[in-house]
């Protein structure tokens, strides 16, 4: 095991106990049937609506899939691109180290449909940078509009939030500014990358910004049915919070998310919404991911074999015929 692999895992086993101490403490101050009927004050129609917002953040998901591989210049039906999105999210949100573990996932999908390691790695790093912009541009505006919670949960002055909420929008920009203006790749060795192109970048930051908000609705809608908050309140929480997350690499932001929620908002009903926020943007998806990825891996080896004729062998290395279009 190499040195940085070594440091990562501390760092990560660092942060779930930094986590699940800060959740402790949130939470022990309240009764076993305080939190019970916390989750119990929310209405099966704020439940159903929580989860038609998670679906619809899903949705979003499969959009930055689909541009990713618009960017690498390769065709590919949005069913596949949709059925590999949704499996390797589903499951890399609730794993940690998303990058990895949905990108090793994304890895076994598009390999099958034609597109090389380096197209991969390039989907999985323009997939990062579309979450980057939408958490940066959403949390801008809600940093910038409700700093409030913001200084309630990192102690920073009105003016040094304003300024943090300047800076990830003038990100964004400079981020459109590049994409019309720069065409030349960078980078080191092989590994090369360009900026996409200016329409691209837009797309992103747009299906960026609307999925981070569909997440935001979704716990919003959790958290209304007990306390009186403003939508904009929730998305700078949640933005906070999500980007603690993808910092600490806890799995799931199991802990870091339901601390952040709960230290931002007043009583047991914080958490009550973290509780249900858990279950259904995280566990709902992943009961659903895990079973159609063992039905896929079924399905696409079975017509592997179709196409592989009876004891034909492959040399190391040959390519195979490409499995059927139908899929």
């Amino acid at each position: 095991m190499t040195a940085y692999r070594l440091l990562l895992r501390l760092f990560i086993v660092l942060m779930i106990g930094g986590a699940a101490y800060l959740l402790y403490r949130a939470v022990s101050q309240y009764s076993l049937e305080e939190i019970i009927k916390s989750v119990q004050a929310i209405s099966l129609a704020r439940l159903i609506t929580a989860l038609g917002f998670a679906a619809a953040s899903y949705l979003c998901l499969t959009g930055f899939d689909t541009l990713a591989v618009r960017y690498i210049g390769k065709r590919l039906a949005y069913r596949r691109i949709a059925l590999t999105s949704f499996i390797s999210l589903s499951i890399g949100h609730n794993v940690g180290v998303a990058a990895l573990s949905s990108g090793a996932i994304r890895y076994r999908f598009y390999s099958r449909w034609g597109l090389s390691a380096g197209d991969v790695a390039k989907i999985v790093v323009f997939t990062g940078m579309t979450v980057c912009l939408g958490l940066t541009t959403l949390g801008g505006i809600g940093l910038l509009l409700y700093p409030a919670d913001a200084r309630s949960l990192t102690n920073l002055s009105r003016p040094a939030i304003q300024a943090v909420a300047i800076a990830s929008l003038l990100f964004s920009a400079l981020y459109l500014i590049l994409s019309a203006r720069i065409r030349t790749p960078f980078g080191y060795g092989k590994w090369k990358l360009e900026l996409p192109s200016f329409r691209l970048a837009v797309g992103q930051i747009l299906i960026g910004t609307l999925n981070f908000a569909f997440v935001a609705a979704c716990l919003y809608q959790l958290v209304a049915a007990t306390t009186d908050m403003n939508y904009l309140d929730i998305v700078a929480i949640y933005t906070t919070a999500n980007a603690a997350a993808i910092i600490s690499h806890v799995p799931g932001g199991i802990g870091v998310i339901e601390a952040t929620v709960i230290y931002s908002l007043p009583g047991a009903a914080a958490i009550g919404a973290a509780i249900a926020f858990r279950v259904v943007y995280f566990l709902i998806p992943l009961t659903l991911g895990l079973p159609l990825f063992l039905i896929s891996e079924h399905v696409l080896r079975k017509r592997e074999g179709r196409k592989t004729p009876r004891g034909r062998t492959f040399p190391a290395g040959a390519p195979r015929e490409r499995p059927s279009e139908n899929f």
